[in-house]
């Protein structure tokens, strides 16, 4: 069952964010990751917030503790990222 994925880093930038893509091997654009459906990112009042829709929360959670934890950190991100997860009743994709 697809799952939507919210996670907010207090403290994030978006400089912080475009390096973690970059780190990843991914592109403003490009391709997500596999298990990945939908990506986007925006600046929040006090930090960077994630959304995000994955074929199911294991894949998700395997990316996150493979890829996004170690290299948040890497990059300098502050805090982990507090995450909310969504049933996913209908989602559409682009042409």
């Amino acid at each position: 069952m697809a799952v939507g994925v919210v996670q907010d880093f207090a403290g994030g930038t978006l400089d912080r964010y475009d390096q973690v893509i970059e780190k990843m091997g991914l592109s403003p654009g490009g391709t997500a990751p596999t298990g990945n459906l939908f990506h986007w990112v925006t600046q929040t009042e006090d930090g960077v917030r994630v959304t995000d829709v994955w074929q199911s929360r294991e894949q998700f959670e395997q990316f996150a503790q493979e890829q996004i934890g170690p290299i948040a950190a890497e990059v300098g991100v502050p805090n982990p990222p507090q995450v909310s997860y969504f049933e996913v009743h209908n989602y559409l994709t682009g042409a």
